[in-house]
């Protein structure tokens, strides 16, 4: 990415309708092929830097897709669908479809994905009646209708498997964990959840916590003056990428090769001795606490990191004992 190469004043309008919301009145922002190109080689690209977090999540899980033909639903610039293919293999794909209620952003999205990868058979739109195989849908909840998200719930209900990515807002996440519900009774949910129960962070007197986490940006971007310029210019920390996702197979799927398991959520919270964590478990969400004097090593990665593992432990009441990473073999 050059920043003298950038479109600030299409930077500057597509921020301010993405920060006002006026990007959810179903009008399409996309002026010209410009605006794609710039908004790709930079607020995209941070979206890529999440996806790239939740793919190296499911290649922990071991866990890669059975379907051959995706589909990239309100693609935009379509850095999701390429994120997928890139990392899971082109080899794996014979197909990929791009949505988006722009017709150009589409095009764009297509002819990037045809040049990126040769070989692939790359489409546009959606086909009445189709079934998706891999469903790809990356933050489109704020911007959607009411009509169009019950159309896309229906497609979500006709896909064998389902990569969901959104912003890590409060509302994003809440709206994601709505589509869990919706969708769970039909699917076996991979990720991030280590159970198929009910979110807990829906019972009573959770109202405000919400399920995200936190992406790791590429090794030296900070010292990547171009970016440290857009980072400035456009008031946004490039340290920080909250995210929430949300992966689902269709039943019955093969389960992941995981025992009872734990996810930390959010930012855990260090303090003198000890790191509080929000945790979600089969039996439900919670604030736990780890002895640094217990895990002396993980206390500190965890303070370091920002993409942990699922763990397993044994509780004393709110203390966490004998914490290692969850193993699947």
């Amino acid at each position: 990415m050059k920043i003298s190469g950038l479109d600030w004043d299409a930077l500057d309008r597509l921020r301010a309708r993405f920060l006002s919301g006026e990007a959810s009145d179903g009008v399409p922002y996309w002026q010209s092929e410009s605006d794609l190109e710039t908004y790709d080689a930079t607020f995209g690209e941070r979206i890529g830097w999440k996806w790239d977090a939740v793919l190296r999540e499911l290649a922990r899980l071991r866990w890669k897709p059975a379907s051959r033909q995706i589909l990239d639903w309100g693609c935009g610039s379509g850095v999701a669908g390429r994120r997928v293919i890139e990392a899971f293999g082109m080899e794996n794909f014979d197909s990929l479809a791009v949505f988006d209620h722009s017709l150009l952003a589409a095009g764009f999205a297509a002819a990037r994905a045809r040049g990126r990868f040769p070989s692939l058979h790359v489409t546009t739109g959606v086909e009445a009646g189709s079934e998706p195989g891999l469903l790809v849908v990356s933050h489109v909840l704020n911007e959607l209708l009411p009509g169009d998200r019950s159309d896309l719930i229906a497609l979500a209900m006709s896909a064998q498997e389902i990569l969901w990515v959104e912003p890590g807002t409060h509302a994003s996440s809440r709206g994601l964990i709505a589509v869990r519900e919706e969708l769970r009774p039909s699917f076996d949910v991979l990720a991030p959840c280590p159970h198929q129960a009910r979110c807990g962070i829906l019972a009573e007197g959770n109202e405000r916590h919400w399920c995200h986490f936190f992406a790791a940006p590429p090794a030296g971007i900070q010292n990547d003056s171009n970016w440290v310029r857009f980072g400035q210019r456009a008031g946004i920390d490039l340290r920080s990428l909250p995210y929430s996702f949300l992966v689902l197979s269709k039943k019955p799927s093969s389960p992941l090769p995981l025992p009872a398991s734990a996810r930390v959520i959010g930012r855990p919270e260090p303090f003198k001795g000890y790191t509080r964590l929000f945790t979600c478990e089969e039996a439900g969400v919670g604030t736990l606490e780890l002895q640094k004097r217990e895990a002396p090593e993980l206390v500190r990665s965890l303070k370091r990191d920002t993409e942990f593992p699922l763990f397993q432990w044994t509780r004393e009441g709110r203390r966490i004992r004998s914490p290692r990473v969850a193993d699947g073999t």
